[in-house]
């Protein structure tokens, strides 16, 4: 079969691609190993609970977002609701107890009564991160600064810094080795436009975007996987596929059945080739040697980013009614004491981990049925923390871990174990193989100072990457824009002419 498009692939990059193609009128085809598309913009069913996998909040979609853009032409808005979040965060680390509003001018104000000497740092970090753009083309060429040194450089309070780093996660796992630049553009989103959750979960955006490439003449297909690209004269040309089986069990164990017989591979051929599966993935298909030597050597000098841990929380009733007050809790442990600090306690024990709660029943989440809720606990997570563990040892931890948040959460909200109908873990380990991010990465390579913008590594003609691993860096936005931007990139090489009808 002949396509204009193929895309390796389904989550928010692949799709977004997808559909902006399909709209255009190219034949697209997307091939998506796992049995829904999206990626980590999914939900799954538990009891009467549908679990958010990935978004907490979106930011942004004010008038000069570029999300705005996009949604609007691909018609998004017309059928996927996004919620208004209350308020940015709560941090509490048990010296400080503070509410994050989304509004900048608010946030100046709190943060200025409660550090009244930290003024001036206060209003050099949020020009920053609320000019982030004009900044960085005005400081284009030189070199770029990690966000924990501008911190330090405006701040004199470390407990001032941690409440401005509360969110961190959303990008990273240590502000030392975390782009100023990257961090200022997404978090001055977060304060220029506020945060966004979508109605019923991120699956409706992903499956929406699915169902519009379909509905554009475009085929997406679930439950198969990408085993190479075919490479004739020096161009992709197209991809070997098969089956993808069914992942059983905490092991990753592919079912019996598939395991007794080898799946048929078979063939597409596209006159581009969209990969939206990890970079590093492509160092396993059959690559010209010297394009595979270039890009192992990209790969190389690239840091894989960190993984996340979730506790998925079905609850017997809204945690409105137990006190519960805030949408997102950011919860240091009192050993962070300083941001320098952060890196060892996301490698650390669980017992001292901070992590992230979520309380998507302060919106109308659609989530769980009427007088139901539902939540989740995150934090930064790697497989390393779980390797050489057998299957019920990786399940003891995976109790303990989960008994130890909860813990804490039952000492900020009396009443929230007695609310726990249900609860599941998901770890680094999990991610990985729903995902197939190699250590579970969900953001990426790692947005250090001075990282090469992926579209700087050398592709082979009619390749194109679009995912939380190429040019724009991970998160939903970035994932998003990447998607769009590698459409746009395709429909001008190509012209307006259709290829295969």
């Amino acid at each position: 079969m002949k396509y204009d498009v193929i895309v390796v692939g389904g989550g928010l990059g692949g799709l977004t691609a997808g559909a902006k193609l399909a709209k255009e009128g190219r034949k697209v085809l997307l091939i998506e190993q796992h049995d829904r598309p999206g990626g980590c913009a999914t939900t799954f069913r538990r009891k009467d609970f549908t679990m958010e996998v990935g978004l907490h909040e979106m930011d942004g979609l004010d008038p000069r977002d570029m999300k705005t853009r996009i949604f609007r032409d691909l018609g998004v808005f017309d059928e996927v609701t996004f919620l208004k979040v209350p308020e940015f965060y709560r941090f509490v680390n048990g010296r400080y107890d503070f509410v994050m509003p989304h509004d900048p001018e608010m946030a100046i104000d709190s943060l200025i009564c409660l550090f009244p000497a930290g003024e001036e740092g206060i209003r050099a970090y949020f020009h920053r991160i609320l000019n982030a753009k004009k900044i960085m083309k005005e400081s284009a060429g030189e070199p770029e600064r990690s966000l924990g040194e501008f911190l330090d450089s405006i701040l004199g309070d470390e407990d001032l810094k941690l409440i401005l780093l509360g969110n961190l996660g959303y990008f990273h796992d240590d502000p030392y080795t975390l782009s100023l630049n990257y961090y200022s553009v997404a978090q001055g989103s977060y304060f220029s436009g506020g945060g966004n959750f979508i109605q019923g979960g991120s699956q409706v955006l992903s499956t929406f975007l699915a169902g519009s490439i379909e509905k554009n003449g475009g085929k997406v297909l679930l439950k198969h996987l990408v085993t190479d690209i075919i490479v004739e004269g020096g161009k992709a040309v197209g991809v070997k596929y098969r089956a993808a089986g069914r992942v059983a069990g905490e092991s990753g164990a592919l079912d019996a059945k598939f395991e007794a017989g080898t799946p048929e591979t078979r063939k597409a051929f596209g006159h581009d080739i969209i990969v939206n599966a990890s970079i590093p993935s492509l160092l396993n298909f059959s690559l010209p040697g010297s394009y595979a030597d270039k890009l192992r050597k990209e790969v190389a000098a690239r840091e894989i980013g960190a993984s996340l841990l979730t506790v998925y929380f079905g609850f017997n009733k809204s945690l409105r009614e137990t006190g519960s007050r805030n949408y997102s809790y950011f919860l240091y442990d009192p050993s962070v004491k300083s941001q320098a600090d952060i890196r060892g306690n996301n490698r650390g024990p669980f017992a001292q981990r901070s992590f992230t709660f979520v309380d998507y029943g302060q919106v109308d989440s659609r989530l769980a049925p009427e007088g139901k809720s539902v939540g989740a606990v995150c934090c930064v997570d790697y497989t390393l923390q779980w390797e050489g563990l057998s299957r019920k040892e990786y399940r003891q931890k995976k109790e303990e871990v989960a008994q130890g948040f909860i813990e804490k959460l039952e000492a900020l909200i009396p009443g929230f174990r007695e609310a726990i109908e249900f609860y599941e873990v998901g770890t680094s380990k999990t991610v990985e193989r729903y995902t197939l991010n190699p250590q579970g990465a969900v953001y990426g390579f790692a947005q250090s100072p001075g990282r090469v913008a992926m579209d700087e590594i050398p592709a082979l003609p009619n390749l194109h990457f679009a995912s939380a691993w190429s040019r724009i860096g991970g998160g939903f936005s970035g994932a998003i824009y990447s998607g769009y931007m590698c459409a746009f990139k395709i429909l001008r090489a190509t012209g307006s002419s259709l290829r295969s009808r």
